[in-house]
């Protein structure tokens, strides 16, 4: 049991979840080492929501709220850490919910799917078929799901499948604590932060976007600012972070 008065309460939390998880066959193991490699990120802000975090988060609720058809991407990860705030999210947003896995076979797709359903996602069912342009199992899509998307939410993606769906036309938000990774670098807005807090972040900003805030968000958006404010940010920590 961890004591909730631990500094760092949240974080063991969401490690001892993640390692449930994996023992279940929800999490594959090398979903552990990505985790790890983000939490060392998350030390670089704190663990917090930083500025541009959070103008981040806004401007993703705006292009969620303002697509055609929007659709929030799930992997093992993101179902273990963040079913019940997939849920408020879909609800705040209208999104569809696709599960999505590079480590796919169907045992693993049927415990996530089980798991988000129990926290109450709707989650797109259907037969899959190899719409995105790429070698391995993360092509496979529902059509009327990822397949028709303009905007897809895909929290702690693979830069490759990010960079595909960028070459389907797709707008492609991600939540990823590495400012340099390709993921990062590759999607149209980046929110460089811990997806438990990004996702809510969200779903707050869907409810609370003044009239015309949006459009203004989406016409300023401007990724690479945003990653090198993130970076900043980081730096500035780093030059503080001993007194």
């Amino acid at each position: 049991m961890i004591p909730k008065d631990h500094p760092r309460y949240h974080s063991l939390v969401a490690r001892e979840r993640l390692a449930r998880c994996a023992r279940e066959g929800v999490v594959a193991l090398e979903g552990l080492a990505a985790h790890g490699r983000g939490e060392a990120f998350d030390y670089l802000i704190g663990e917090k929501t930083t500025g541009s975090a959070a103008l981040a988060a806004r401007t993703a609720a705006a292009m969620l709220l303002s697509a055609r058809h929007a659709v929030i991407s799930v992997n093992g990860n993101t179902a273990a850490l963040a079913a019940e705030e997939i849920a408020a999210l879909q609800r705040a947003s209208g999104a569809d919910v696709e599960v999505n896995l590079f480590h796919r076979t169907e045992d693993r797709m049927a415990q996530i799917t089980r798991l988000l359903t129990k926290h109450g996602v709707r989650v797109l069912t259907g037969a899959p078929e190899r719409l995105v342009p790429l070698s391995h199992d993360r092509a496979l899509c529902l059509p009327q799901g990822i397949g028709d998307a303009d905007v897809v939410l895909v929290p702690l993606e693979d830069g490759d499948r990010c960079a595909a769906l960028r070459g389907m036309g797709k707008t492609v938000i991600t939540i990823d604590l590495n400012p340099l990774s390709r993921t990062a670098r590759t999607a149209t807005l980046t929110i460089v932060d811990e997806v438990t807090r990004a996702i809510p972040a969200i779903t707050a900003a869907c409810t609370s976007l003044e009239p015309g805030e949006g459009e203004d968000l989406i016409a300023s958006l401007d990724n690479t600012y945003l990653l090198r404010a993130a970076i900043d940010e980081m730096r500035e920590r780093l030059a503080h972070a001993l007194e």
